[in-house]
């Protein structure tokens, strides 16, 4: 189809006819009675339905990407065009995705439902407020924040050190001007100054909380150990010890159930928890998956940006945390995204695209296909068997196909054509079919490092072994931090990187893959109720800024109640 002649992904949306609920759940497993409805189209699956279908039966696929354009390569919707591609090769599957964070939905990318005709419905409730499980993130989160300041307030027993507290308030819009601030200013009973700031919701320490929780008391117990600071003799104090954790657990309860809805073939689809793995492990849920993997043939989960940061993650946090090994993984590429890392052409989100990138020119596509062998790799490396989707754009031109073909084959790894924006499941056929012969493989699954490995070993071996840094520079604070974390008793945790999404180093203007590069790590912080140290790296922020012309300019309501401009 050409792309000229295609409706919008919203238009998309609103014409198909979806399936009742309660039979996309029953095609999972799942009793009737395990199903909260929230509206005729999504539903709120409860924990309770894990004994009632059963033990695990799927084979458990992992999609990635190589690094990233600002446009995204479509990874979304390769993940749901291939949940509907399996459909029509005769296996039952599940997605599992993460739930769009407002912040990108209102900024620049738009929002995270896949597209064309690999989209998960309905688009607009998934794109805003779904069942409001951010909402109540973002209120436990701020919840504890208030608890924190009203102790200072009414005496501060615990001693806590105005400047040893860590936690930071949240909310889910991209908002610079939050990033630091000071609170408290005005009269005496406006509490205690002092410095803080915010962060967004998708990549607080409450978002990984419920995204790696396996059950409610483990969400409980989570919550409880969480560090919100430390006392004048540098002691940590825990939401616990700040009579908070039990408040919080009340608010996030209902949020602990997965979300159910359905791909415009009405394949089921599991939406839970936040995005961004430059910033957060931006992966969906333990429990989603503990659902989907009983549900089907095949359960498809998606990692966030390029597997250096998003699949490493998977590998290493969420696979660490759930038990669940993958039997195999896709990573997704593009032309676009092969000729940018070759160095000669630049993307800038919000803007066309050049138009000397959309001429034939495969000596481009192969000068930057290193990106994707280096990929390829990083998947390997953890012994799970890739297969390379190459999601065709109407652009793209045979030629370029071909070189990134024979790129796979030089690698020895299987691949397929993805149509999934312009022909749905029908264009996925033959990536369904290479994917099940690559998960009949058998798992090799290991991990990258184990517990007992230093926290500053931990940080070398993913920087050099998954990124191909020559070092690390730890910076002095980084030092001491690590050096404390050490000390009291945390150095058995994994490592959550923040980095840039758009290179495997720190630096997104290094493209392809970079050699001889050393990772500059500034600071570290401790996320222990998440169960995680997460080092950060060159310039990388945890609360984006709008660009100077965000998507919100463009969302409106028409006078028949209809959202417009949503994308």
């Amino acid at each position: 189809m050409n792309p000229t002649e295609m409706p919008t992904d919203l238009e998309i949306a609103r014409a198909a006819t979806p399936r009742p609920i309660e039979d996309v759940a029953a095609d999972m497993g799942v009793p009737s009675e395990f199903v909260e409805h929230f509206g005729r189209q999504v539903g709120k699956v409860s924990l309770g339905a894990l004994d009632a279908m059963g033990p695990p039966r799927a084979k458990y696929i992992l999609v990635t990407a190589t690094n990233p354009t600002p446009l995204g390569e479509g990874k979304t919707t390769t993940a749901v065009g291939l949940a509907q591609g399996f459909k029509h090769i005769g296996r039952q599957s599940v997605v599992t995705l993460r739930q769009p964070s407002l912040g990108p939905t209102f900024g620049i990318k738009g929002g995270a439902a896949g597209g064309g005709y690999s989209q998960v419905i309905p688009m607009e409730e998934m794109n805003l407020h779904l069942t409001g499980d951010f909402h109540a993130v973002t209120a436990a989160n701020n919840l504890l924040a208030a608890l924190i300041d009203n102790h200072l307030y009414q005496g501060n027993q615990l001693s806590l050190r105005l400047h040893g507290i860590t936690w930071r308030r949240v909310i889910d819009v991209n908002d610079r001007s939050l990033r630091d601030n000071v609170i408290g200013l005005g009269t005496a009973t406006d509490g205690i100054p002092r410095e803080t700031g915010w962060d967004i919701t998708a990549a607080s320490e409450l978002m990984a909380i419920l995204g790696l929780a396996s059950s409610l008391r483990d969400l409980r117990e989570r919550l409880g150990r969480t560090v919100i600071g430390y006392d004048r003799h540098r002691r940590p104090v825990t939401a616990e010890q700040i009579q908070g954790a039990g408040a919080m657990a009340v608010l996030l309860k209902d949020a602990l159930a997965p979300n159910l809805l359905q791909t415009l073939e009405g394949t089921p689809a599991l939406v839970h928890t936040g995005p961004f793995a430059n910033i957060a492990h931006g992966n969906s849920s333990i429990v989603a998956d503990y659902v989907g993997i009983r549900g089907g043939d095949y359960l498809i989960t998606e990692a966030g940006f390029g597997a250096d940061i998003g699949a490493e993650k998977f590998f290493n946090l969420k696979c660490r945390a759930s038990g669940l090994e993958p039997d195999a993984a896709v990573v997704v590429t593009t032309v676009r995204a092969m000729k940018v890392h070759s160095g000669k052409y630049s993307i800038k989100a919000g803007r066309p695209l050049p138009a000397a990138l959309l001429e034939e020119n495969p000596d481009d596509v192969r000068a930057g296909a290193a990106n994707l062998r280096h990929h390829i790799g990083i998947v390997r490396r953890h012994g799970v068997t890739p297969v390379v989707a190459i999601n065709a754009f109407p652009s793209d031109h045979p030629s370029e196909h071909r070189v990134i073909a024979e790129v796979a084959e030089e690698e020895g790894v299987r691949w397929a054509i993805a149509e999934p924006y312009t022909r749905g499941g029908a264009g996925m056929t033959e990536l369904a079919e290479a994917v099940e012969d690559a998960a009949s493989d058998g798992s090799r699954f290991r991990l990258l490092y184990p517990d007992e490995l230093s926290l500053h070993a931990k940080i070398e071996t993913i920087a050099t072994e998954v990124y191909g840094a020559a070092g690390v520079k730890f910076d002095s604070r980084a030092e001491k931090q690590l050096d404390r974390y050490e000390k009291l008793g945390w150095g058995n945790l994994p490592i959550c990187m923040a980095k840039t999404q758009y290179s495997l180093s720190h630096d997104p203007s290094l493209l392809g893959e970079p050699k001889g590069w050393i990772l500059p790590v500034r600071e570290v912080q401790a996320s222990v109720g998440a169960g995680f140290v997460l080092p950060l790296t060159g310039t990388i922020r945890r609360m984006p800024g709008l660009g100077a012309h965000p998507a919100a300019h463009s969302i409106d309501i028409d006078e028949d109640g209809n959202v417009v401009g949503l994308s």
